[in-house]
C-alpha cells in the first residue's frame, strides 16, 4: 500500500529542508508517494474587483496569474528532480499548484483532507528573524488545526532514519504509534525505540506544597503513570505485531529527570542520534499537560523531524 505525504514548499530553505527529508525517507518507508505542492502569491481582491470594469487591466492580471502559475511549476520541477536524486521513481512524485485563496495553512490542509494524505510536511522555521516569524505561524497553524491528518515539521538538515516514538500512555500516544507503525510497515531492517519520560509534580502544578505533601503526591503521580504505562506498552507492542514487525526491531527505554519531560526527549533523541521524534499532539483526556510537551518539543526542535499525531 503507498503512503502518501504532502509536502509544502515555497522555495525557502525550510521547504528544502523538507523536501531533502522527504527524500531521505524513501530509504525507510516502503512505497513512499510524494505529493509537492505549491501556493501561488495571492492577487489583491481590491485589484480583482477594481479590474471587472477594465479589459485591459484584467489582461494584465491574467498576465500576473500565468507567471505566477509558470513560476510555481518551475519550482515544483526542481523539487521533483531532487527527490528523484535521492532514489524516488518518477510516478511517484506528484506536484500540485494552485493560487493561494483562504491562507496558507487553510488551503494546505484542505488539500491535504481532500488527497486522503497519510502526512503533511513542512519546514519548521526559517534562517531569518522573519522567515522564523512566517515559517513558524503556518507550522504552528498546521499543527493545531489538523483534526486528523499528522503533521511532520522539520527543522535543519536530518541526516538520522532512526526513528523515537515518545509516549506518555495517552490515546493519542497510541494513535502515534499506530501512524509509525503504518508509516514504516514493510521495512524489516527498521529499528525504533519507545521512550518514556516518567513525569514529576512539577509538569502539573507550580505550586510548591512542601516536603512532606509535595513526596506524597509525587509518588501518586509515580504509581499512576506506572499503571498507564503498564496499560499501553502490550496494546503499543500488539500494533506493531500487526504491522509485522518483530520485538527485535523494537527497543522500549523509560526515564526518570530532574529536567522537564519536553527537555529530556529532545535530550534522549540527540544523544541516541533519532533523526525523527513520534508524539501524540495532546496528552491524557487531552490534557494540557501533554499539549505543553509536545509544544515545547516542536519549538527547541534542532537537526529533526517531529511526526505529530492529533
Amino acid at each position: 500500500m503507498q503512503k502518501k505525504i504532502l509536502v509544502a514548499v515555497d522555495g525557502s530553505p525550510p521547504s528544502r529542508q523538507a523536501v531533502d527529508y522527504a527524500g531521505r525517507m524513501n530509504s525507510l518507508i516502503q512505497g513512499l508517494g510524494v505529493t509537492l505542492f505549491h501556493l501561488q502569491p495571492p492577487i489583491s481582491q481590491f485589484l480583482l474587483d477594481e479590474a471587472k470594469g477594465s479589459g485591459r487591466a484584467q489582461a494584465e492580471l491574467n498576465k500576473v496569474a500565468a507567471r505566477n502559475a509558470e513560476a510555481s511549476r518551475g519550482l515544483l520541477a526542481d523539487c521533483r528532480e531532487i527527490l528523484i536524486r535521492a532514489g524516488l521513481a518518477g510516478q511517484s512524485v506528484e506536484l500540485a499548484t494552485q493560487p493561494h485563496q483562504q491562507g496558507l495553512a487553510k488551503d494546505i490542509l484542505d488539500y491535504a483532507q481532500k488527497g486522503l494524505f497519510d502526512a503533511i510536511l513542512v519546514g519548521r522555521r526559517g534562517i531569518s528573524a522573519v522567515q522564523q516569524m512566517f515559517m513558524g505561524s503556518v507550522s504552528a497553524h498546521l499543527v493545531e488545526n489538523s483534526p486528523v491528518i499528522p503533521v511532520w515539521l522539520v527543522d535543519g538538515n536530518v541526516r538520522s532514519t532512526r526513528v523515537m516514538a515518545a509516549v506518555d500512555g495517552s490515546e493519542s500516544a497510541l494513535r502515534a504509534v499506530d501512524h509509525m507503525a503504518f508509516m514504516l510497515s514493510g521495512n524489516p531492517e527498521v529499528r525504533f525505540c519507545f521512550f518514556h519520560v516518567t513525569p514529576r509534580l512539577k509538569e502539573y502544578c507550580e505550586i510548591n506544597f512542601g516536603a512532606e505533601a509535595g513526596g506524597g503526591l509525587e509518588t501518586l503521580i509515580t504509581q499512576g503513570d506506572q499503571r498507564c504505562m503498564d496499560d499501553f506498552f502490550p496494546a503499543a507492542l500488539a500494533k506493531l505485531r500487526e504491522a509485522g514487525f518483530r520485538e527485535e526491531q523494537i527497543e522500549t527505554r523509560t526515564d526518570t529527570t530532574l529536567l522537564s519531560v519536553g527537555e529530556t526527549i529532545l535530550k534522549a533523541a540527540r544523544e541516541g542520534g533519532f533523526g525523527a521524534i513520534v508524539m501524540g499532539r495532546r496528552g491524557i483526556n487531552n490534557s494540557f499537560f501533554g499539549g505543553k510537551v509536545s509544544y515545547a518539543v516542536s519549538h527547541k526542535l534542532s537537526d529533526a523531524a517531529l511526526w505529530l499525531v492529533p
